[in-house]
């Protein structure tokens, strides 16, 4: 099995109890040496585990680890920083392990924008002052593309016929995919992708009236694009980009 486990914002111990359990019993640990801090792989990896700093390697050879661990029946921990799904660069690599029919599992993570909350002590949702929170990144060698983002809406499943109407006239497809996630992570978790125009429907059919999120955006698609971050064809402050082979 792979694991992507997201390491939480630094500190050893706000590694999530799941997270710990599952890299203190991996044979192969590949961490991104470039944030995630070395000292709680230290603390946690078996003597016997192979580790990797994924900060000097590319896609290439990272997938190869993947799959040379899969092929020896071997558990492998991909340690991300913060959690894997922001600007984790993991798509790329679960579209290799899908193309290989190689089984994983993601464990969510503390984002260092909740950490940084907590260093300040505030609270980012205020009522009937802040409800809304923007995550961003300028564009550098990833182009950030204006107007396409990931839309996630709390407290919102009471009244999705509400919130569809506002959603198409903001000018949403009627016909575009989104997804209801009930009690992510309980043991009864439920999962239902649709289109915005049947969702009313698929939540009054499963009784689901609270404690949902629904998502929508381009990340439910599938792409060929790729991060950079392991791009064997740039270079980093960790790496150099792999050499043109002279004709």
């Amino acid at each position: 099995m792979i694991y992507f486990i997201g390491a939480g914002p630094g500190a050893e111990d706000l590694i999530t109890i799941r997270g710990a359990k599952i890299l203190s019993e991996a044979d192969v640990i590949i961490y991104a040496g470039s944030l995630v801090n070395f000292d709680l792989v230290k603390k946690y990896a078996k003597p016997q585990a192979k580790i990797y700093d994924s900060s000097k390697m590319n896609l290439k050879q990272i997938s190869e680890i993947m799959i040379e661990a899969q092929n020896k029946n071997l558990n492998l921990a991909r340690l991300h920083t913060g959690d894997p799904s922001i600007y984790g660069a993991i798509s790329e690599q679960i579209k290799i392990l899908r193309e290989n029919n190689i089984n994983f599992e993601i464990i969510p993570g503390v984002s260092s924008f909740c950490s940084v909350a907590a260093s300040l002590k505030i609270s980012y949702t205020i009522p009937e002052i802040s409800q809304n929170i923007l995550i961003s990144r300028l564009s550098g060698r990833t182009i950030n593309p204006e107007n396409v983002k990931a839309e996630i809406y709390f407290l919102s499943s009471g009244n999705i016929k509400e919130l569809c109407e506002k959603l198409i006239n903001s000018g949403h497809s009627q016909n575009e995919k989104i997804a209801l996630v009930y009690k992510s992570s309980w043991p009864d978790e439920k999962i239902f992708y649709t289109k915005i125009n049947e969702l009313e429907k698929i939540a009054n059919e499963n009784n689901i009236k609270n404690h949902a999120l629904i998502i929508l955006g381009k990340c439910l698609e599938e792409f060929e694009t790729r991060s950079k971050l392991y791009d064997e064809n740039f270079s980093t402050g960790f790496r150099e980009a792999v050499k043109t082979r002279p004709r």
